[in-house]
C-alpha cells in the first residue's frame, strides 16, 4: 500500500513537472514583414525615409497580390509603421484576413531617416556619399552599398550640413540608432506575441529597415541597399529564445 502511494506521489510530481515545462516553454512566433508597396516617390527616385508619398497604382495592384499571396496565413496581429505608405500597403493586406484584425502603428518601425537629403534625388545623396569615401558613383555602386555605411555616412554628411545652417528638420540617424528602435520594436511585438500563445504577425515596414532587420538577427547577414523589393515578404521565426531568418524579400507572394 505505502509503495503505492510513492508511486501516486510520483506520477502527479511527474504530471505537474510536465505541465509547468510546458507554461514555460515559449510558444511559437512567425514574423511576415512585407515591404510597402511603390510609391510616387520611388517612381520619381527621391529619397524617402520619414518623407511620405502615397503608393501608385502600381504598387497599389502589387500589394494586392500579396495580400492574395498571403491570404492563407491567419495573422493572429498586425503592425505597420506610421507612415502613410506603409499603412496604406498594411490596409490592402488586412483585407484578405480576419475583419477583427486591428492595425497597431509603431513609428519604431519607419525608414532609415536621411535628415536634410530628405526630399531631394537620390543621386545627390549617393553621389556626396561616394565622394565623402573618395569613389565615383559607380565605384561605389559596384562596391555594394553596406545598409551600415549607407546609415553612418549620411548621419556624418547631414551633420556636416547642420554645423553650418541649423535646421529644425529631423537629423539623419546613425546605424546604431536605426537598428536599437527596429529591434526595440522587434522584440516588444515578439514579446506581446508570446504572452497570447504566439502564431503569425504581420508587420508592414520599409526596405532599408527591413534589410537591418535581416541583419540584426542574422549576424551572418550584410544585405546591401536596394535588397528588400517593393510588397515582398522576409520571414523571420521565433522559437525557444531563437530568432531564424527563414526569407528575404520573397516575391513568389506577389506572383
Amino acid at each position: 500500500m505505502q509503495i503505492k502511494k510513492i508511486s501516486s506521489i510520483l506520477s502527479s510530481s511527474f504530471l505537474i513537472g510536465i505541465i509547468a515545462l510546458a507554461n514555460t516553454a515559449s510558444a511559437d512566433t512567425t514574423l511576415w514583414i512585407v515591404r510597402h508597396g511603390k510609391t510616387m516617390l520611388n517612381t520619381t527616385d527621391r529619397v524617402q525615409g520619414f518623407a511620405d508619398a502615397p503608393l501608385t497604382q502600381a504598387g497599389i495592384d502589387v500589394a494586392k497580390k500579396t495580400a492574395l499571396g498571403l491570404e492563407k496565413v491567419s495573422m493572429n496581429s498586425a503592425y505597420s509603421s506610421d507612415s502613410g505608405r506603409s499603412i496604406e500597403t498594411a490596409n490592402i493586406l488586412l483585407t484578405k484576413q480576419a475583419p477583427t484584425l486591428i492595425l497597431k502603428l509603431d513609428p519604431r518601425l519607419r525608414e532609415f531617416n536621411f535628415g536634410t537629403y530628405e526630399g531631394d534625388l537620390n543621386e545627390t545623396m549617393w553621389t556626396d556619399i561616394a565622394k565623402s569615401q573618395g569613389l565615383t558613383l559607380k565605384e561605389w555602386f559596384d562596391a555594394g552599398i553596406s545598409v551600415q555605411n549607407f546609415a553612418n555616412s549620411v548621419a556624418i554628411l547631414d551633420a556636416k550640413v547642420r554645423a553650418k545652417s541649423p535646421s529644425d528638420n529631423w537629423a539623419a540617424e546613425d546605424y546604431t540608432q536605426i537598428t536599437a528602435r527596429l529591434k526595440a520594436s522587434l522584440e516588444e511585438i515578439v514579446a506581446q506575441s508570446e504572452e497570447n500563445g504566439g502564431g503569425n504577425i504581420l508587420i508592414v515596414s520599409h526596405g532599408l529597415s527591413i534589410a537591418a532587420m535581416v541583419n540584426i538577427f542574422d549576424t551572418q547577414s550584410d544585405l546591401k541597399a536596394g535588397s528588400i523589393k517593393n510588397a515582398s515578404v522576409t520571414k523571420i521565426s521565433f522559437k525557444d529564445g531563437i530568432y531564424k531568418v527563414e526569407a528575404v524579400s520573397d516575391l513568389s507572394f506577389a506572383q
